[in-house]
């Protein structure tokens, strides 16, 4: 307690607002880093949107190669082979010739 009571009498009154000073931009300069909008925040914001672009180009891909099925069953431009293999994927037919395994 002594200890304590020999350092507040040495404080000086000229020390005060420079150490104040210091934390105040410690305070800023941690949440610069670490904050909701700090450079953390934006590296994860960033990673997040990289992810997104991935995911969206897959799902593009998958809408285009849709799409290029369904044009093939146009009245217009009809495969007969695509119309065939979905009639008996509907209708659950099969040639006469053909083994049918049924996988639960």
């Amino acid at each position: 307690m002594k200890a304590l009571r020999n350092i507040l009498t040495k404080f000086q009154p000229g020390v005060f607002l420079p150490v104040l000073g210091v934390f105040v931009v410690l305070y800023f300069a941690y949440y610069f880093v670490q904050g909701d909008g700090g450079i953390r925040a934006l590296l994860d914001y960033e990673a997040r949107v990289e992810k997104t672009k991935v995911q969206l180009a897959k799902v593009k891909a998958k809408r285009e190669r849709l799409e290029h099925r369904v044009s093939l069953l146009r009245s217009d431009s009809l495969d007969p082979d695509l119309l065939e293999e979905r009639a008996r994927a509907v209708l659950n037919f099969a040639h006469p010739n053909e083994i049918a395994i049924i996988i639960k």
